[in-house]
């Protein structure tokens, strides 16, 4: 029966099955309520009711449980994705996302799965409305419509041919049901603190003074931390293998605040509600010093400097007297006599807005200090090791006295390549000594979070009449933010392979990175190549249209081939990069042929509505420059079965299908027979982590390579104990590794003189015997180098009305060159999924700040997010091409479909409106008062 108690109402009800007696304070939610029982089956993606994460039912309705008040719960049946099914027996709606692939990182999956549970087959004709409140940001929501719609893309492998078939995620079932592990899924260790932040409320001040001790006297209070408990030592949130890679321009607590919401302070408390009042306790005297936030005006002389005291020798920061991160002036030939004699030319400045990664796990880390001493952070990143190594470096700690581990990460993107909670957690725990939690909120996500790039590119063309391309200038600004994590990093890659695709006699880049008072910007998908192929393909159109030459075959003309050098503005660089392959040539080709057939849909009616055509091209590195390292392990099981040791952490990359389906082939087994043992310092070893697109083509080589070398070490001892090498003669075969063992086939020794040799014998040397004679382990390791080039063609068919600016995409096209492709399914959807992240930053997404560094997009319902009647299905198409480097041929393709995009859609546009677009997102309004 329902009471009250001083923590407010008692309820009593439902959840999966289980009866819960619980009392739940004013204003709870469901969710919290949940995830306070312990049912780790509801996540947590935005906490207003938008993202659709943590969907449950109530009596059989799908509802948002964060913004479900819990008070209303007395007598109520819940049923969340683990009510819904098990692992042993799903669901038929969860086993179909399975079966059609319906997730990448499978954060949403948990919601998505219970929303669609309740759906009839009427329902399939009205999937745009009836998922309007759940939000996918990996798929493009192709794959979830195939679920629900009972379409099945994958296949279970005959044993040893697992690459190169649509295998189905190894974590699958447990993502359906609730059951796979993201960051903050465990039972809370016993005496967790809680970590809230004050943040800055000034773009630029010092810290004056600062009183804690209100804060302190407070009820659960352990610690109040500030910029006088902070280590001294200077490092970047932004992650690369090599660390100089990033300016040394940030402390874990400063007493000089750069952008809004900065850390001024961090309480560690028993509750969370606890350290936020306690946070609200502190008082702060701030110096408010001048601030900039253009980029244009912070390189100006007299501008406010955010590091002027910072050398350029410690710091890394390319002239700090100029807000300068970095900079590139370079040029091969005479960029100016060229476009003076040029027949045509084309000139334009081309912007792109502030994005927010939009990742539907939060950032989140949790410590502590193990039996031995030792810190161990749980967190949600791309790059455990590279965390563990500067947690050791800031803190001054030996490496092998922090271990760092992920599980599975709800979507990355670039996001979580930063060290944005790990550093204050370790902070909090070496000095209260207790397992300390630090969760982002939303509202986190956007306002002290990096977000991608903004961006300033003005192009300039030149070209001959018959289209060949004789001078290109890209001076391209880019806004770092109040610190220069991977600032350096995006703008050197932003202008490499989008000016070295195209071959020209004359090139120039004046590039710079500049701090502003800005939130920080950072690592996003594609890492700079999107904002300037945004600019570089809108201007290849535009000459295109000047010289009445079809755009693909002026792309046709000027792009590199084998054998060209891949120059930017040095043609003798010393550089890693190789042709391992080359399908730009039937990109071209396929897409140019897709966009010939039968539009998806027709265009709408009306005098308003105009139709138009668009493509673009993309290059892009296989992995990143400067080593990307990767060492792995390979060992047989007593069972037969196989386990795999590598530092990649999974987020939806799909890395973790594709390393099991190379290990499954070059051991003669099935994927389900291969454990992955990932992303944790302790017990795997070292990786540079997931980032630039190495999963497969690095940590996936080095796995090939360990498979192999314990392929032969089981041959060879399964020889010896058959009887030795030497015994296997004419008549025998080479022996193969199957499930079960090795198989030794060898020709019977000839008989008695003048009789003839009797018939081959065959045995099977069993797991058993294998082992009786010590551990089954190999390794593998490769550094990253040499580097291959991938490509992406995209093209659209579009309608825009003139009259409101709304864009209907009629068709969508992809083709890339992949390599070999070894699971088509996921690979299609990454690409539909990076085709969606894509559209969304051309069309609707963009943060919104005040021109005094402030915030105001703070919530995923102002941000317009793609939602699944958003996105056109894309038609994906694969080249086929074998690349030396990569294993088994493969190519790297998680980044790298999302480049062309936003160029070819708007110049899909400018083919309808017969005006150019240089600004993005194109939205509504804009594209509206461009067709005035």
């Amino acid at each position: 029966m329902q009471g009250i108690t001083n923590n407010g109402r008692r309820v009593v009800f439902e959840v999966d099955g289980d009866t819960l007696d619980t009392p739940v304070a004013p204003g709870q939610v469901l969710r919290t309520v949940l995830r306070d029982a312990g049912v780790h089956s509801v996540k947590k993606g935005c906490d207003a009711g938008d993202c659709g994460a943590c969907s449950v039912l109530v009596d059989g309705d799908p509802v948002h449980s964060c913004v479900y008040p819990a008070h209303r719960l007395d007598g109520r049946a819940v049923t969340t994705a683990a009510g819904l099914g098990t692992p042993d027996a799903p669901h038929p709606m969860q086993q179909a996302f399975v079966d059609a692939a319906g997730f990448q990182c499978g954060f949403c999956t948990a919601g998505m799965v219970v929303t669609a549970s309740t759906f009839t087959e009427a329902d399939r004709d009205d999937l745009p409305r009836l998922l309007k409140g759940n939000i996918c940001r990996c798929t493009g929501y192709r794959s979830i419509r195939d679920a629900i719609c009972g379409v099945g893309n994958t296949v279970a492998p005959a044993v040893g041919e697992a690459a190169g078939r649509s295998v189905k995620a190894p974590a699958g079932l447990r993502v359906v049901t609730g059951r796979e592990e993201f960051t903050l899924d465990s039972p809370a260790p016993t005496a967790l603190l809680h970590i809230a932040v004050l943040g800055s409320p000034h773009p630029h001040a010092r810290i004056v003074a600062i009183d804690t001790a209100a804060a302190l006297a407070l009820p659960g209070v352990h610690a109040v931390l500030t910029h006088h408990d902070s280590p001294a030592t200077l490092f970047s949130t932004g992650r690369h293998e090599d660390r100089e890679d990033d300016p040394d321009d940030g402390l874990v607590l400063d007493p000089v605040l750069r952008f809004r919401g900065q850390r001024v302070a961090a309480v560690v408390a028993e509750s969370r509600r606890q350290a936020e009042l306690a946070r609200d306790a502190i008082v702060v005297e701030y110096e408010q010093l001048p601030a900039v936030f253009d980029p244009e005006e912070a390189r100006l002389p007299g501008a406010p400097l955010l590091h002027g005291e910072k050398t350029s020798e410690v710091s890394r920061i390319a002239v700090p007297e100029r807000n300068t991160v970095a900079a590139m002036h370079g040029e091969t030939g005479d960029v100016e006599a060229a476009l003076a004699a040029a027949d045509a030319t084309v000139e334009g400045t081309w912007t792109t807005q502030r994005v927010s990664h939009g990742s539907l796990e939060t950032h989140a880390t949790r410590g502590w200090l193990d039996d031995d001493g030792r810190l161990v952070l749980r967190t949600s990143s791309q790059v455990p090791f590279l965390v563990r190594d500067e947690i050791a470096h800031v803190f001054g700690l030996p490496e092998d006295r922090v271990r760092v581990f992920t599980k599975r990460v709800g979507g990355g993107f670039g996001g979580k390549q930063e060290l944005l909670t790990e550093d204050l957690v370790t902070l909090a725990v070496l000095a209260t000594g207790h397992p300390v939690q630090y969760e982002f909120t939303r509202d986190d996500e956007f306002t002290i979070a990096p977000t991608r790039h903004p961006m300033r590119v003005r192009v300039r063309l030149g070209a001959t009449a018959d289209g060949t391309l004789t001078a290109l200038h890209v001076d391209q600004l880019m806004d770092t933010g109040a610190y220069g994590n991977h600032g350096v990093g995006v703008m050197y890659h932003s202008v490499h392979e989008s000016v070295a695709v195209y071959r020209c006699a004359s090139k120039r880049v004046d590039a710079e990175s500049v701090y502003t008072n800005n939130l920080p910007s950072g690592a996003f998908r594609g890492y700079g190549l999107g904002q300037v192929i945004f600019a570089i393909e809108s201007a290849m159109d535009e000459l295109a249209i000047r010289l009445g030459i079809d755009p693909f075959e002026l792309r046709r003309k000027n792009v590199v081939v084998p054998g060209d050098a891949m120059v930017v503005t040095d043609p003798d660089e010393e550089t890693d990069l190789i042709w391992g392959s080359y399908g730009l040539d039937q990109c071209l080709d396929l897409v140019e042929e897709a966009l010939a057939g039968p539009d998806a849909q027709p265009a709408p009616e009306g005098p308003t509505w105009s139709t138009g055509t668009g493509m673009a091209l993309a290059m892009i590195a296989t992995m990143p420059p400067r080593g990307h390292f990767a060492d792995t392990t390979v060992e047989l099981r007593p069972d037969g079965g196989y386990d795999i040791g590598v530092g990649t952490a999974e987020f939806g990359n799909g890395t973790t299908t594709v390393h099991t389906q190379l290990v499954a082939t070059a051991l003669g087994t099935t994927p389900d027979r291969v454990s992955v043992r990932q992303s944790d310092t302790d017990v795997a070893r070292y990786d540079s982590g997931a980032f630039g697109s190495a999963g497969v083509v690095v940590a996936g080589k080095a796995l090939w390579a360990a498979a192999h070398k314990l392929r032969a070490a089981m041959i060879d001892r399964a020889l010896t104990l058959a009887g030795g090498a030497a015994d296997v003669v004419d008549g025998g075969t080479a022996p193969e590794v199957v499930p079960g063992g090795v198989v030794v086939t060898r020709a019977s020794s000839a008989g008695s003189a003048g009789s003839a040799a009797g018939p081959a014998a065959t045995r099977l040397v069993t797991v058993d015997e294998l082992l009786a004679y010590g551990p089954l382990v190999a390794d593998g390791s490769h550094d990253g180098t040499p580097r291959s080039v991938a490509f992406n063609v995209h093209a659209f068919k579009v309608a825009v009305d003139r009259s409101t600016g709304e864009v209907r995409m009629l068709r969508s096209i992809q083709a890339a060159d992949a390599g070999t492709v070894l699971n088509p399914e996921q690979l299609r959807g990454q690409i539909e999924g990076g085709t969606a992240q894509a559209i969304g930053t051309a069309l609707y997404e963009e943060m919104m700040l005040d021109g005094e560094g402030r915030v105001l997009t703070t919530a995923l319902r102002n941000y317009r997010l793609p939602k699944f009647s958003d996105v056109p299905e894309t038609e994906v198409h694969f080249a086929t091409t074998h690349d030396e480097l990569g294993p088994l041929g493969a190519k790297s393709m998680s980044e790298a479909p999302y480049n062309p995009v936003a160029p070819a859609l708007a110049n899909a546009i400018r083919d309808a409106l017969g005006v150019r677009p240089h600004e993005l997102p194109m939205s509504r309004d804009r594209l509206w008062r461009l067709a005035r």
